[in-house]
């Protein structure tokens, strides 16, 4: 059966080119759309979708107002639709920690052009949306490692990292990774970090993160040292690496074509791993479509670097992390909840 495609957008543009690109694929049918959330809110309770495509910046209700709705009703697979303006940006993150399952960036200019050149992107995100599993929006836990409580900066980051942690994540993985980091203590080994997120998002995405956590969270420059009680997070449309010189760690981040269709890769930074870390390494895939990272992951496996992965109950879609396990490159599958403790236990064994 198709996959029933529902798009709420004020943008007359935007709902015709979107009914022209999804009428010529036979898996997915656009089955409604609409101007604003008020007259999409009754069309998809009544008749509910497979995907909801949704904009971000609407008169009368905006989209994160709508989303925050719809997934306390009953969660339906949510796409956002959002333009690389700031507020848009923030908006989009804000509605990924709602629960949207993916972030489709549009520009202000150029849009029908755009949407036509990216249609077999946009295409494979809805059908991937279609095979998610969005949870509930829940309310925020209290964080007792807060950003305040940070430890002393000068002499933490004195310490060297001798045991680098390496993490990748797509679909789903905003989510997941504040999970992870928000309950990691603030002297946590350094981490390097690829998610699959568009340019122009995940400078934000760790500032939202640099304000919950105990570690500091940070989008990655080329040259940034990894020092305990930090995380850098490769930016959208740049591959990071991981390097070593006289002892420490370093991240490498340049342009480069894609791998596995993704900029940045997760098997890019986990091959670098491999070959500068080797058995000290700490890999962790986590909740994502496809397979970037499982190759990346057995190299680091045979190794002996540690490795784990997350469990196919607590994924939001079980791709990325299914994959490794049919490798034979993982040590440990887990729920979320237990990857930060287990990043702890990896710490203490020194």
């Amino acid at each position: 059966m198709s996959i029933k495609v529902y798009v709420v957008d004020d943008s007359a543009v935007v709902r015709q080119t979107l009914m022209h690109l999804i009428k010529d694929d036979p898996a997915i049918e656009l089955v409604g759309s609409a101007p604003n959330p008020l007259i999409a809110g009754p069309a998809i309770r009544k008749n509910r979708p497979d995907v909801l495509l949704l904009d971000i910046e609407m008169p009368g209700m905006d989209g994160l107002t709508f989303l925050r709705q719809i997934m306390e009703e009953s969660p339906i697979p949510t796409v956002i639709c959002s333009t690389l303006t700031t507020d848009g940006s923030r908006m989009a993150l804000d509605a990924l920690a709602a629960g949207a399952v993916a972030v489709v960036a549009k520009p202000r200019l150029g849009l029908k052009q755009f949407l036509e050149e990216s249609r077999r992107e946009l295409l494979q995100t809805l059908k991937t949306a279609a095979r998610s599993h969005p949870r509930r929006a829940t309310a925020p836990a209290e964080r007792p490692q807060a950003a305040a409580s940070r430890p002393p900066l000068a002499g933490l980051h004195a310490l060297s990292v001798n045991k680098p942690i390496v993490l990748g994540a797509s679909t789903g993985g905003t989510q997941a990774i504040e999970s992870v980091l928000v309950a990691l203590p603030g002297d946590s080994p350094g981490m390097a970090i690829v998610l699959h997120m568009p340019e122009k998002f995940t400078a934000m995405y760790a500032q939202r993160l640099d304000g919950l956590c105990a570690v500091q969270v940070r989008e990655a420059r080329d040259g940034d040292r990894l020092e305990r009680g930090v995380v850098l997070i490769a930016p959208g449309g740049r591959h990071m690496q991981l390097r070593k010189n006289a002892g420490q760690y370093f991240v490498a981040v340049a342009d480069g074509p894609p791998v596995n269709r993704h900029k940045p890769s997760v098997d890019v930074l986990f091959r670098s791993a491999a070959d500068c870390a080797g058995r000290d390494a700490l890999a962790i895939i986590l909740t994502g479509m496809g397979d970037d990272g499982a190759r990346g992951m057995k190299l680091l496996h045979d190794l002996g670097a540690r490795t784990l992965a997350q469990d196919e109950a607590s994924c939001v879609v079980y791709g990325m992390p299914k994959e490794a396990v049919a490798l034979g490159a993982v040590d440990d599958v887990l729920p979320i909840g237990q990857v930060a403790r287990a990043i702890t236990a990896f710490d203490a064994r020194g």
